[in-house]
């Protein structure tokens, strides 16, 4: 019989994103996958509420985190992860092709502190690797498209995707970003939906398209294979790379873009100071 992990979400209404607790219900061992840093664009400052409350829940229900799992760098929140390995100590883990990212992207921000090795990072993953949690085990996907580095976990009959999908009336992620590809895209959402139907999908945002008055994060491999209205069964590679790429045409960066990605291919961790003790966001003036 498979495995049920024990899933507990939260979600972030500021950046729509959805941060996890995953747990062994038989050893309490525990992982938290995306966690979001609070940060207010207005007055560029950072806080630490949305993080206090996956630690209040490893609290409350007697977990001991083992993973801070991060399906990607992300471009709509800053990243809770270093905060988190400070506070329990548990390690970072991230895709291995960060290492494509943080290139781009220390370039772009003049990082010069960003190594590009995925060093900031306490493990990398590929596709295959297992990672331990109690009883269960965490399986590696990778699944880019969106970003050279996104994967997916897989623990027992529940999948944690990030940005790859989104729910079924949502559809998908936009590809346009560096290294992204909507064919690769695709891809990977086959992987995907080659589970087992009953396979629970666990996304990494939810939006409210029309029709939906309610924030909802679960559904299945059949309810997508069915239903997702960018890639049910039956679309095919040229049709969806043709929508995907006329979608993403007509999006505008997320609004967050700037400061995440400085964060998050530090693995969460906020600029060095300058000499002056200030830590500093760069806006790169017409650069995206």
């Amino acid at each position: 019989m498979t495995a049920i992990p024990t899933v507990a979400a939260f979600f972030d209404p500021a950046t729509h994103t959805v941060s996890y607790v995953v747990s062994d219900p038989v050893t309490r061992r525990a992982a938290i996958i995306d966690p979001v840093l609070d940060f207010t664009p207005h007055n560029a400052r950072t806080a630490t509420h949305s993080a206090e409350k996956l630690l209040a829940h490893l609290a409350d229900n007697g977990l001991d985190l083992a993973w801070i799992l991060e399906t990607h760098a992300h471009a709509d929140h800053l990243s809770a992860a270093h905060y988190l390995r400070e506070r329990t100590g548990a390690p970072v883990v991230i895709g291995a092709q960060i290492v494509a990212v943080q290139d781009i992207f220390a370039k772009l921000f003049e990082a010069e502190d960003v190594v590009p090795d995925g060093s900031q990072f306490d493990r990398l993953v590929s596709e295959g690797d297992r990672l331990p949690l109690g009883e269960l085990e965490i399986r590696v996907l990778h699944t880019p498209g969106h970003t050279p580095a996104c994967v997916s976990y897989l623990l027992g009959e529940a999948a944690f995707v990030g940005d790859t999908l989104f729910m079924p009336d949502y559809g998908t992620a936009r590809c346009d970003f560096p290294g992204g590809s909507a064919a690769t895209l695709y891809a990977s959402i086959r992987k995907l939906l080659a589970l087992p139907p009953a396979t629970r999908i666990f996304v990494g945002h939810d939006y409210l398209p029309a029709g939906r008055s309610e924030f909802v994060w679960e559904s299945t491999v059949a309810e997508q294979q069915r239903a997702n209205i960018h890639v049910h069964d039956g679309v095919s590679e040229a049709e969806f790379v043709t929508m995907r790429q006329a979608r993403d045409a007509t999006l505008e960066a997320p609004q967050l873009i700037l400061p995440s990605l400085q964060v998050n291919i530090r693995a969460g961790q906020l600029p060095p100071p300058s000499a002056g003790g200030h830590r500093y966001l760069k806006l790169p003036l017409d650069a995206i």
